[in-house]
């Protein structure tokens, strides 16, 4: 190929991947990681991390919807699916019902989702899109997303709304995804964290 063709096909994947980062309310970016990068698909942009480079997520822990005091770290030998959320995102409601049918289906292989419920001033709206919707999932709420900053910007975006982490067994992130996601793409990355340690 000559240099001429390089440059317009690295122009070309740059515009793809800008459009896929834009699908979600926070025009976040790709989350980018080294070695084994997955390809992408039209629901947001994936990162899945060699086991020699996931970094430890984060001590996440906070108040639920509820009140109650839940802690990431109350989760540790289990795979968790990560979702950063809120009730005024319209990529939300679209990729809630997947979320909810992924937690069904995973559960029996220790695959537990935890949300990061973000920018909802306060918990109303969010129980009630926890309501309209059937998640039977608990999040923390964060409503000035400071939690956010404590992740890795490369992996977790704090502009990009949704995002979805995926974090082994041993409590490090595995999985990053920036922008929305389905069912369908979401399951194998979250089966092959899970067989890792089965």
């Amino acid at each position: 190929m000559t240099a001429r063709g390089h440059r317009r096909g690295a122009a070309a994947a740059t515009l793809v991947l800008l459009a896929l980062a834009a699908t979600g309310c926070g025009g976040g970016a790709v989350a980018g990681a080294g070695g084994g990068a997955s390809g992408a698909g039209t629901d947001g942009t994936a990162a899945v991390l060699p086991v020699a480079e996931r970094p430890p997520a984060p001590d996440t822990s906070g108040r639920d919807l509820a009140g109650e005091d839940l802690a990431l770290r109350s989760y540790r030998g289990k795979v968790v699916v990560l979702n950063v959320w809120g009730s005024w995102c319209a990529p939300c409601r679209a990729e809630a019902a997947d979320l909810e049918a992924l937690r069904g289906a995973t559960g029996p292989r220790g695959v537990e989702l935890l949300g990061i419920n973000v920018r909802d001033r306060s918990t109303g709206p969010a129980r009630e899109f926890e309501r309209t919707y059937g998640l039977r999932y608990p999040s923390i709420h964060d409503p000035d997303g400071k939690l956010l900053l404590t992740f890795p910007p490369a992996l977790l975006n704090p502009q990009a709304i949704p995002s979805t982490l995926v974090i082994d067994r041993q409590g490090r992130i595995a999985v990053a995804v920036s922008g929305p996601v389905t069912r369908a793409r979401l399951e194998p990355l979250v089966e092959q964290v899970a067989e890792e340690d089965a």
